[in-house]
Order: structure tokens, then sequence, then C-alpha cells
């Protein structure tokens, strides 16, 4: 941050809300998070409702008594993981960077208040 970190930690903490990489970590955040959610949504949904309205799709049979439904019921869970999994490599690469410089400072502002409280 290019700003002094002020010494009360509410005004410190206020001061790194309305910085520009908290600002960047929060847009790195909602970029991820918000699209996916959306998308994760809209799965689950044509699930459900090919469940309710497609019943002779989804009961067809694939292979022996394993339906188009178990197939896309087993895919929740495949999806689920496959989100987790990518958002963890996404965080590492753009989220920690930034939540980690953020908290330096931060930490670099609570080392110099105790020095001058000392």
């Amino acid at each position: 941050m290019t700003t002094e970190v002020p010494s009360s930690s509410t005004e410190r903490y206020r001061t790194v809300q309305e910085s520009e990489e908290f600002g960047r970590l929060r847009h790195a955040v909602r970029s991820f998070v918000f699209p996916m959610t959306v998308a994760f949504f809209l799965w689950y949904a044509l699930y459900v409702l090919l469940s309710a309205y497609a019943r002779g799709f989804m009961s067809a049979k694939v292979v022996g008594n394993i339906n188009v439904a178990l197939i896309f019921g087993l895919l929740q869970f495949v999806s689920t993981f496959l989100i987790a999994w990518y958002y963890s490599r996404y965080a590492a690469r753009k989220i920690d960077p930034l939540a980690e410089k953020i908290h330096g400072e931060l930490s670099a502002g609570d080392t110099t208040d105790k020095k001058v409280e000392d």
C-alpha cells in the first residue's frame, strides 16, 4: 500500500479495506466465486429439471442397470470435487499472494505500533 498505516486498529483495517490491493483481492475472489456458483447452480438445476420433466431420458439405460440419471447424479459429485480442486489452484495463484501481501503489510504495521508503544 502506498499510504501509511494509521495507529488505531480500526483505522488500519478500514485503510486496508479501502486500499487498491484489497480491491484487487476482492475482485480476484469474486471473479472466480460468482461465475462458478452460477455455473454449478445451472448444472444442478438441469439435473433436477431433467429428473422431474424428462423421466424417459433420465431412465434410459446406458449399461446394465446404470441409467442417465445415475450418471448425472455421480457427475454432480465429480463436478463438486473438480470445482474445489480448481479453486485451490486458483487461490494459490491469484488470491493467496495478494492476501499474504496485505497480511504482511498489516503485520509490519503491528510491529511498528508495538515499537512505538514500548
